[in-house]
């Protein structure tokens, strides 16, 4: 019988150490169970190797760059709070000097003596606009979309998508100019054919004029809305994973059913973002609108006759003509557009942050 192996004192006292030659594997070559065996590590843990881990650099490149993103956003904030308050300083002048109900006054004379303006109207035609905008630009922007994710051919879709882009790209200017000379003679013979036969909806009522009217500044606006909400729903689209689109494919679901239930579920919260982007830039837009709308002050839901006006527009049109109490009541007016923006983005983002699983996902 061959002799027992010779173990260390520690290991006849349960200790865990053994000599040299029986701390490698087995089948290990002479010379590396020669080799020395590396000292322990300086913290006094017992491992070998290369010691313990470099400890983070109090003034790196990570914690600079984490104050510079800091920073940004921090700026951010500062630039929103700042805006606010100099439209606040610049508007509250006009607004004690105004004689009429700032909110339910529907004309607008702030160079007058005494001054009278009202928010009213402006608000009213704005949310109006952008609403029927939207209600045009989405479902087809929808459309356009599913057809480029997922039925056209990929050099076909992306082409399509790259010259829908560059829609985005064309001036506001254009599309008014565009709109002003030679949309509005189409959009005037729909009115007329809308107003014969569907007379008897309050929208389409009315005796006319024709032409610059919220339908001709909506269609405008939608439009322009189109590439946005086309761009990010197919981009939302495209990120839907694969396995959902092949499981409703095996369960025996036809194309339309599983962009039903695989596709357009999982992309709703992005469906939304979009929307709310849209709807933010048909808040907005200014010069389109100043040259396709009639420019008047009332609240109305006929979209057919002549008139209509926005928040924006109406500062592009007046502001060269006012003093200072006027450009005091179009900051005034500015304000609350701020103000209705910023609570569409607040509400946008309320909803997208109750669907995590999207954001979780994406990441």
């Amino acid at each position: 019988m061959g002799e027992t192996p010779h173990r260390s004192a520690d290991a006849g006292t349960g200790g865990t150490r053994v000599t040299q030659s029986h701390a490698w594997p087995a089948g290990a070559s002479a010379r590396v169970a020669e080799a020395p065996v590396s000292a322990p590590s300086p913290d006094g843990n017992g491992l070998g190797g290369g010691g313990a881990l470099p400890r983070n650099r109090k003034f790196g490149a990570e914690r600079a760059f984490h104050g510079l993103t800091m920073a940004a956003g921090t700026m951010v904030l500062i630039i929103i709070v700042a805006i606010a308050a100099f439209l606040i300083a610049k508007a509250i002048p006009a607004l004690r000097a105004n004689t009429a109900n700032f909110w339910t006054f529907e004309g607008w004379f702030p160079n007058d003596n005494p001054p009278t303006f009202g928010i009213g109207a402006l608000a009213f035609g704005t949310v109006l606009s952008a609403a029927l905008a939207l209600l045009m630009a989405v479902p087809v922007a929808m459309g356009i979309a599913l057809y480029l994710s997922h039925y056209a051919p990929r050099r076909l879709g992306n082409s399509l998508g790259f010259l829908i882009d560059l829609l985005a790209a064309v001036p506001s200017v254009v599309f008014g100019l565009w709109g002003r000379d030679y949309l509005i003679g189409p959009v005037t013979d729909l009115s007329g054919w809308l107003n014969k036969y569907f007379s008897w909806i309050p929208i389409f009522g009315g005796d006319g004029p024709y032409g610059n009217s919220i339908l001709l500044g909506s269609l405008v606006l939608a439009i322009m809305v189109l590439p946005i909400v086309t761009s990010l729903t197919r981009e939302v689209f495209l990120q839907t994973p694969t396995a959902n689109e092949e499981a409703a494919i095996a369960l025996g679901a036809t194309r339309w059913e599983m962009l039903r239930t695989a596709v357009l579920p999982y992309g709703r919260p992005g469906i939304i973002a979009a929307v709310m982007l849209g709807l933010g830039r048909a808040l907005g837009e200014t010069i389109a609108l100043a040259l396709t709308l009639g420019s008047t002050y009332a609240i109305s839901f006929n979209v057919l006759e002549s008139g209509g006006n926005t928040i924006a527009a109406n500062i592009a049109n007046r502001f060269a003509e006012a003093n200072d109490t006027g450009r005091g009541a179009l900051i005034a007016s500015g304000l609350v557009l701020f103000a209705i923006t910023l609570v569409v983005n607040i509400v946008a983002r309320a909803i997208i942050y109750r669907r995590r699983e999207f954001t979780e996902s994406a990441a």
